[in-house]
Parts: structure tokens; C-alpha cells; sequence
């Protein structure tokens, strides 16, 4: 179960988005063979960072932020639990 919390880091965004990215990006962190993922609020309100944490495996995850068009939307981590092949 992944929870997010938005941290404002209080600042407006002062540099222009990346126009390859218009709707947003899907961030994948590390590898391995079972994944979980989460929809971010998006976009989000202006500079700061997304806190992820699984309450299962206790995997956490810091996703920044700019408050533009080219945020992450959702974001994909590994599960540090054990998964037989």
C-alpha cells in the first residue's frame, strides 16, 4: 500500500517546462521483478518534492517537483520484498 504526501517547498517556478512533455511523465525508480505504482496529484502546486512509502515492504521514495506541465504523474517503485522467480 503506497502512501504520498506533497511537500511545498513554497517557491513558483521560474524556468519553462519541457514541451517534449506536455501531459506529464511516469517516473520508474530502480529495477527488479515486482513493481508498485501510484497516480500523483497532478500537477502539482508549485516547487517541492513527493514522499512515497509503502506501508507493506517500507520502500520510500522522494520525487521533486516544479509546479509545470512536465511533473511526474505517477511514479513506479521497486517492492524491497523477497519474490521467488
Amino acid at each position: 500500500m503506497l502512501k504520498v504526501e506533497w511537500i511545498d517547498g513554497g517557491r513558483e517556478p521560474t524556468q519553462k517546462p519541457n514541451p517534449d512533455y506536455p501531459d506529464g511523465i511516469d517516473v520508474k525508480i530502480g529495477g527488479g521483478p515486482v513493481f508498485c505504482m501510484i497516480d500523483l496529484p497532478y500537477p502539482a502546486k508549485r516547487i517541492g518534492h513527493y514522499l512515497i512509502q509503502c506501508d507493506t515492504c517500507h520502500t520510500t521514495a522522494l520525487i521533486t517537483t516544479a509546479g509545470r506541465p512536465d511533473d511526474p504523474r505517477s511514479v513506479k517503485i521497486p517492492c524491497k520484498r523477497r519474490h521467488d522467480a
